[in-house]
């Protein structure tokens, strides 16, 4: 098993473990104070249990090898984790959004607050560090699926918190429908969270550009351009889960022979893996160079070049993925 995943499978089983603790923590305060406010914590628990559990086993997938039925492998699970999170939290907010109205019409007798914020601030506690945590090991794997835990609980933190403090309020001032507005105002925040996982996952599934990830591969072709490489183009980018593939058309010189090319693609292929941490595909497509590409070629001694090189084409992000040479007339003083 790989170092990465075996931190996914330690944080995500912390989270689940945490998340069934906090359940049975956040409804004995609900039974101890009849606050909605605290119910409203208490049910979106509910979801954090949930969701970790389909995280957790969405990791495991995401880990098992290629086969036959999945020659890319099973990576993409962990977006459709990331939006299923987001569903159960949206859900938790309409939810949350019908209690806080019949409440606000048909208030309880709120008792034991003390109590309850004792053990609503013990909970926003574990959450804060445990979220950070999966925030921080999903960044460095990767990990759609962690992160979106980590925002999970860090929202959950921020409710506690506002919870917390409305409490303490309706302690101090008696008026117990201080504590259903508080319940709507916190289920608004927890279902754009929700939206927020879901725009993320689908975006995901459907192939949208990762530009963050994009901009680091046209950054390491720049820096590390060799001077046989006379264009890149038709630059593809895709995410399945951790792991990267890329497919690009990389142009050579046309006169070369079979094996001086299969040696410059592996050369191009392990200079990109090597700016990843994570598994890298890459399938190269080689064009034969045009005598159009020769004043931004740098290929020493060529024997058929037919223009004087001028300048430097500029890799972006921009003109990398275009299925297209970079071209110029052909006016160029011959050489």
């Amino acid at each position: 098993m790989r170092a990465n995943q075996r931190t996914k499978y330690r944080w995500m089983g912390v989270s689940l473990g945490l998340s069934i603790v906090l359940l049975v923590l956040k409804f004995t305060a609900y039974f101890l104070t009849s606050s909605t406010a605290i119910l409203t914590d208490a049910v979106e628990s509910i979801v954090n249990v949930l969701a970790s559990g389909f995280a957790f086993y969405s990791i495991y997938l995401a880990g098992q090898p290629r086969d036959q039925n999945h020659p890319y492998g099973h990576g993409k699970i962990e977006f459709l984790s990331s939006g299923f999170e987001g569903a159960m939290i949206l859900s938790a907010g309409l939810v949350i959004i019908w209690q806080s109205v019949l409440s606000f019409f048909e208030p309880k007798i709120l008792s034991n607050l003390d109590v309850g914020l004792v053990l609503i601030g013990g909970t926003a506690v574990a959450n804060a560090f445990v979220g950070w945590m999966l925030i921080l090991n999903g960044k460095r794997t990767d990990s759609l699926a962690l992160t979106a835990d980590g925002r999970h609980l860090l929202t959950d933190t921020f409710s506690s918190i506002v919870v917390m403090a409305g409490v303490a309020i309706v302690a101090l001032t008696g008026q117990r429908w201080i504590d259903s507005v508080l319940s709507l105002i916190l289920s608004v925040v927890i279902i754009y969270n929700g939206f927020q996982l879901i725009r993320q996952s689908v975006a995901r599934l459907m192939d949208e550009t990762d530009t963050p990830t994009l901009d680091r591969v046209v950054t390491l072709l720049n820096v590390h351009k060799d001077r046989n490489w006379i264009d890149v183009h038709n630059l593809r980018v895709q995410k399945y889960g951790a792991d990267l593939h890329i497919d690009c058309h990389l142009t050579l010189p046309y006169y070369w022979e079979l094996n001086q090319v299969h040696d410059e693609v592996h050369h191009f292929e392990d200079t990109l893996k090597d700016g990843f941490r994570n598994e890298v595909e890459i399938f190269v497509h080689t064009d034969p160079c045009e005598q159009a590409c020769c004043h931004y070629c740098r290929v020493a001694n060529c024997p058929v070049r037919g223009f004087a090189f001028i300048h430097d084409v500029e890799w972006t992000a921009d003109n990398l993925p275009l299925n297209q040479k970079h071209f110029v007339p052909l006016t160029l003083p011959k050489v």
